[in-house]
């Protein structure tokens, strides 16, 4: 497949609502070194560009976020050509003036992960990829400039706290992420954007607020079903939009694929280990994360 290939990684609503607007739909199961991804990817063409679309927790929502075979996925979609990789998520706001249905292009990570793979390179070499700027800048800006086209609001940036669930967080620990400056809790973007950066892509979330995070005390009078209904609704809204903004960014005439971007050489400095000392097999192995 080419190298002009645009991937996305959703949720399942995303993706059907996908799948209504390309055309030439295919699924194609990859197998890679880290094991199976979440699902076949369903590949096709929007508005003259071929997509490559992942549901990061499978068919059915069936994997915990800490079960999500983040190093498949991300190898998967990159042997499958993907080189500019847009990925959206659910997640809690931890500020007032983000409010539940708008959306937020993510620029930093607070990663509190502990339990997942976050390098492709355990068992090759040390290798070290910078991440000072976790997101690509200018795919970031392709996607502001999107959004600017459609009536959704969306916040320019935006710092994710990264935890590893499944249970959501207490109170003490939702204040306290406010005071590091966290802007929205979720539990999936990592290790997903540092697997991104040691595979050479073009990364940049989306997140889709759905609720305020417990920081902040429910309406009283509601019941927990009512509050559900809710989160439910909002993310759908926030799904919609969303949705409107890839279109947006897919239709407009500008190159998606930027071959110059740091982002695409991150490991041409990163390894550090001895060449002697490298297994060439490996190396073979891991082949398509040096392309």
């Amino acid at each position: 497949m080419n190298h002009e290939t645009i991937g996305i990684i959703g949720g399942t609503g995303l993706g059907d609502a996908l799948q209504d607007k390309l055309t030439g739909v295919d699924f194609r199961k990859v197998a890679t070194p880290f094991g199976d991804p979440s699902g076949e990817i369903m590949l096709g063409r929007f508005a003259d560009r071929q997509i490559a679309f992942l549901s990061r927790h499978g068919q059915g929502h069936r994997l915990m976020p800490s079960e999500v075979p983040y190093a498949a996925n991300i190898f998967a979609l990159k042997e499958l050509g993907v080189r500019t990789l847009i990925a959206s998520g659910a997640v809690g706001s931890l500020r007032e003036e983000i409010e539940p249905g708008h959306l937020v292009i993510v620029d930093q990570f607070i990663d509190k992960t502990f339990r997942r793979t976050s390098t492709f390179f355990a068992d090759y070499g040390a290798v070290h990829c910078e991440l000072a700027e976790p997101t690509c800048p200018g795919l970031r800006q392709a996607l502001l400039a999107a959004a600017g086209r459609t009536d959704a609001t969306t916040h320019p940036g935006g710092t994710y706290v990264c935890m590893e669930g499944p249970q959501f967080s207490t109170r003490a620990e939702s204040l306290m992420h406010r005071t590091w400056g966290g802007d929205l809790i979720g539990m999936t973007a990592m290790p997903e954007a540092k697997l991104a950066r040691e595979a050479q892509m073009c990364y940049a979330l989306v997140a889709l607020a759905t609720d305020y995070d417990c920081w902040k005390p429910h309406e009283a009078g509601k019941d927990k079903q009512t509050l559900l209904a809710e989160i439910i609704g909002n993310l759908q809204t926030a799904t919609d939009n969303c949705l409107a903004l890839l279109e947006a960014f897919l239709s407009g005439r500008t190159s998606l694929i930027a071959s110059d971007c740091p982002c695409r050489h991150s490991l041409e400095m990163a390894v550090w280990t001895d060449k002697s000392c490298l297994s060439p097999a490996r190396r073979a192995e891991l082949a398509v994360l040096f392309e």
